[in-house]
Parts: structure tokens; C-alpha cells; sequence
């Protein structure tokens, strides 16, 4: 069982280590720059200069703290706008590249189901995407206490936990466009441009009269400034998240199975 959602994992769990590593790299390098930054700056009321719809999409609160500055500088920028964008990206070509490579004939003449190819498709994402949070939290864990700012190792373990139905749902996003579009190159700029513009959307119509328009934008629904500033946890929002992202899926699969491949 699961063979192809192994033989998948495999092929990119080289990718998902660098990208660890590097997003590693930017957390232990924020964290070393932190008291030097902080030093005789306040930059709580820097942000208080800045227009209220920049302050709104990156969650510029409590900068003046390691959990404030971290939120923003790593959670809200690097996990919430990159990496979902990365996750949309590379889940967009997981069956439109082998469609336009003709790889899919030989999968379709094994036997297994078209319904199968795309879950274990999308389950193939899974395992790099659960690497990424456990490296990022440990190093960012470690160099926190090493500067004397440790952050709560319960708020740390949370942002990135609540994070996985996010990035589920982002990678649900590219696993639509990928069963819809033959082009692996389409599918990839359509699944990023898609997220980018709801994180816009989002950004633009927050605190206004048109705040439902945002309702389908997975942003809404993961704040890691309120997880590490405030300590409150949004369940209700990752539920919504994995609900989605499980939707994407279903409505992937239904799809394929009734299109024809060319």
C-alpha cells in the first residue's frame, strides 16, 4: 500500500531537507540579530508609522519581543507567504508533469485507480512538509535559548502544528490546478498566482465591509503572530483549513477520474 506515495516522498524529501535547512538558516539568523535590532529602537512604534494594511498582513505587533519579532519577521513573511507558495508550486506539477511527460500511460496501465494516483500524489507532500516544521521548530527552539530570548517551546510547537492544515490546504490549491491543466508549467504559475492573490484579497478587504471576500483565502484561517504574541490557539481555523485542503483533494480526485488524459 502506498507505493507511490512513497516512491514520490522520496523523490522529494532531498528538496524538502534543503529548504529546511535553509529556512533554519533565516530563523537562527533573525534570532542572532534580535538584540542587537532591538537595542534602543522601539520598534512598536515604527510599526504604529507604518500603513495600517502592511501592519495587518504581517502581523506587525510586539516587535519589541523575540515572539513578535519572529511572527513577523519568519511566520508571517517566510511560512505564510513563501512557503505556501512553494507548497501551491511544487504540488501543482505532482500530476501534470507526469501527464505531459506521457508518465501517466504507464501509471494508468497499472493497476490502480485514477483516484489513487492523485491521493497518493498529494500524500507524497506530506512527509517533507512535516520534516520542514520539526527542523525550523528545533533550530529556532535552540537559537532562541541560545541568545537568552527562549520562546515558549508550547507556543513554538503550536505555530507549527497549526501550520500543517494551512500548508495542506496551500498544496490542495496546487494539487487542483495540477489534475486540471496537461501543462506542468501552467499549473505551477496558476496554483502561485491563486495564492498569492487570496493572501491579497485577504490583506486588502480585512477590517473593511467587504471582509467576506476573504473568506476562501487560507490566511485568514492561521495566524502565527496570535499563536506566539498571545498564546491564543484558532482551532476553529485549522479545522476550516483541514476541511478544505480535504475538499481539494476529494474534488481533485473526482476530476481525474472523469477527464480524458491526452
Amino acid at each position: 500500500m502506498l507505493e507511490l506515495a512513497r516512491y514520490g516522498a522520496r523523490r522529494r524529501i532531498t528538496g524538502a531537507l534543503v529548504l529546511a535547512a535553509g529556512l533554519s538558516a533565516f530563523s537562527a539568523l533573525y534570532a542572532a540579530f534580535f538584540p542587537s535590532v532591538t537595542e534602543g529602537i522601539d520598534l512598536d512604534q515604527y510599526a504604529e508609522t507604518l500603513p495600517p494594511v502592511f501592519v495587518e498582513a504581517f502581523g506587525l505587533r510586539s516587535l519589541g519581543t523575540i515572539e513578535g519579532f519572529l511572527a513577523t519577521e519568519l511566520y508571517q513573511f517566510a511560512w505564510v507567504i513563501l512557503l505556501g507558495l512553494y507548497l501551491a508550486y511544487s504540488a501543482a506539477s505532482v500530476v501534470a508533469s507526469d501527464v505531459e511527460s506521457s508518465r501517466m500511460d504507464l501509471l494508468l496501465a497499472l493497476p490502480v485507480s485514477r483516484a489513487r494516483i492523485v491521493g497518493e500524489s498529494f500524500l507524497s507532500l506530506v512527509p517533507g512538509i512535516v520534516v520542514i516544521n520539526a527542523v525550523v521548530a528545533a533550530v529556532t527552539w535552540a537559537a532562541t535559548g541560545f541568545i537568552g530570548h527562549q520562546v515558549a517551546a508550547v507556543d513554538l510547537v503550536a505555530v507549527h502544528a497549526l501550520s500543517l492544515p494551512y500548508l495542506f490546504a496551500c498544496a490542495g490549491i496546487g494539487l487542483a490546478f495540477s489534475v486540471t491543466l496537461d501543462r506542468a508549467s501552467l499549473a505551477q504559475r496558476g496554483a502561485a498566482g491563486t495564492v498569492f492573490s487570496l493572501f491579497l484579497v485577504e490583506t486588502l478587504v480585512t477590517n473593511t465591509d467587504y471582509s467576506w471576500a476573504g473568506a476562501l483565502a487560507p490566511q485568514r484561517y492561521y495566524d502565527p503572530t496570535a499563536v506566539l504574541v498571545d498564546g491564543v490557539y484558532d482551532l476553529e481555523g485549522a479545522a476550516v483549513l483541514a476541511a478544505g485542503a480535504l475538499v481539494l483533494v476529494l474534488a481533485s480526485q473526482w476530476h481525474f477520474t472523469r477527464r480524458d488524459v491526452q
